[in-house]
């Protein structure tokens, strides 16, 4: 084989760098085969370039849609050094060898998060590219793939090192650009479903991009290790605005905290959580009784615990928070002056500003058997008026009513809360009997259960349930229905004159 010159081809569209590697090639004596926007570049720079049309003998063509697809290039890359075949092909077509292959894409997600119209995402998929980093990927015991500038520096370390790229290197390489085009066509996929209006909700396959948004100091316990991975197009206003750095088991409990807020937003509003179940949940005429009402529903349980405010946290508000100790606080936004009460008083305090908006797109769980895809859909509101009534029809108490039913849609099932004057005063979670969670929340709330509002986030299977909410003078009951023995609990409410509202709609969270 006459052709023993080590060549690169270079064609990215970010160009971070890649002057000064192209640069330490050549000093190398690589040989730089460059596609036009790259050569270009590369040549203002004063480094030797050849093009790749000089290289194919073909000119790009179709405005420049086709600019590397051609056997002479890919046939350089694809080559196998020890293949007879290969080589004969390689000798027998002239086709020049390419051992080291540089290449980023068009910037697809950039385009994709200013909302641009479909024709504009379409002219921005990268074809070329991807092609030429499969190629150098899927011949990686031979071929160095470089799609990432920080790996600039690993390789010409190398080279000048060792004569070579390692193999060891050239694998992670290889997987890197991988997964690097699987990410590209993942976005694409996502963006143009949404541009599309493609509306079926479970998909053949369903890829999801997903790119890693930071590492954790560990899991859920310290000897699981852990990650932040984010959707790159997915429209999320997150900011951490104080604090510490954020653990595994705050970002779970700052979602259930997210949720909440989304679904106090009508109201100055605030929740409590801790394991990401509420122990808390009021709305007030402003933030402080708001918090008031969340923190006295369980003091305790409250300790250490996350709270989400549906409101700016201002001054007197973070006065009041920072008296006593909490992991973190979601809200939409923290004034200056309540910035300055959290450092000076708690500069631990984890803060988060988080606009109040949802993704109702599919909810994924990995289990033992597969990934389980549901709609992720905030819990339906009450309809007073439109609902099945049992006995007398008690609007007066729809305030309540709602608190009640919010904080049993976030509590983990089975689940009940009571709710008085605009705030819970107990909520029973992760029960596995559904009268046993109804005692221990009559329980919790002792004298306060007293003309309470008792919603509950599935049918009641007996009328056990009812006789304990009659004793403690409940003034009513919400459960969606759906019981064999429906009759019999509807029974239990007009015998102790105890107004139901049957939802028909249950709120299971597991």
């Amino acid at each position: 084989m006459k052709d023993h010159i080590k060549r690169a081809l270079i064609s990215v569209f970010n160009k971070n760098g890649v002057e000064i590697l192209a640069k330490k090639l050549h000093e190398l004596d690589y040989e730089i085969v460059s596609s036009s926007g790259t050569a270009s570049y590369l040549k203002e720079q004063g480094i030797p370039v050849k093009e790749i049309a000089d290289l194919s003998g073909y000119p790009h063509i179709l405005g420049g849609r086709v600019k590397t697809l051609h056997p002479s290039v890919l046939g350089g890359i694809l080559a196998r050094r020890n293949f007879q075949m290969d080589l004969a092909d390689v000798e027998k077509w002239g086709i020049p060898l390419i051992d080291i292959v540089v290449c980023n894409l068009y910037p697809f997600e950039e385009v994709a998060k200013k909302k641009a119209d479909l024709g504009d995402l379409i002219e921005n998929i990268d074809i070329g590219g991807v092609t030429l980093i499969r190629a150098a990927a899927k011949n990686f015991r031979y071929v160095t793939i470089v799609t990432d500038p920080t790996d600039y520096d690993v390789i010409t370390d190398e080279l000048a090192r060792l004569g070579n790229v390692s193999l060891e290197t050239r694998q992670k390489l290889a997987l890197k650009a991988f997964a690097e085009t699987a990410l590209y066509d993942s976005i694409i996929h996502s963006t143009l479903k949404k541009a599309m209006e493609d509306e079926e909700l479970f998909p053949h396959t369903y890829p999801i991009p997903l790119k890693k948004a930071a590492d954790l100091k560990y899991g859920e316990n310290p000897y699981q290790s852990a990650a932040l991975y984010e959707h790159p197009i997915m429209d999320i206003s997150f900011e951490q605005m104080g604090g510490s750095r954020l653990s595994y088991n705050n970002l779970l409990d700052a979602d259930a905290a997210v949720k909440g807020i989304l679904l106090l937003k009508d109201s100055p509003g605030c929740i409590i959580i801790k394991h990401t179940t509420p122990c808390g949940l009021a709305i007030g005429e402003n933030l402080i009784s708001a918090y008031e009402g969340a923190l006295a529903s369980d003091p305790v349980s409250a300790y250490g615990g996350i709270i989400g405010f549906t409101r700016v946290v201002d001054e007197d508000t973070a006065l009041e928070v920072s008296a006593k100790f909490y992991e973190l606080i979601v809200a939409p936004s923290f004034s200056t002056e309540a910035l300055k009460v959290f450092e000076d008083r708690r500069p631990n305090l984890r803060l988060i500003r988080f606009g109040p908006n949802h993704d109702d797109n599919l909810r994924l769980t990995k289990t033992t058997f597969g990934f389980l895809a549901q709609k992720d859909v905030m819990p339906p509101e009450v309809d007073f008026e439109g609902g099945e009534w049992v006995g007398e029809k008690r609007l007066d108490l729809r305030h309540d009513a709602l608190v009640a039913w919010k904080a049993a849609a976030l509590a983990k099932s089975n689940a009940i809360a009571l709710a008085k004057d605009g705030a819970t005063v107990a909520i029973a979670s992760g029960f596995t009997s559904r009268v046993d969670a109804v005692e221990w929340a009559i329980r919790h709330a002792g004298e306060k259960s007293k003309g309470s509002v008792l919603a509950s986030d599935g049918f009641f299977p007996f009328p056990d349930s009812i006789e304990l909410a009659a004793r403690a003078n409940i003034s009513l009951i919400l459960q969606p229905g759906g019981s064999k023995r429906d009759e019999e609990v509807k029974s239990a409410c007009i015998k102790h004159k105890m107004p139901m509202l049957i939802t028909k709609a249950r709120t299971f969270r597991h």
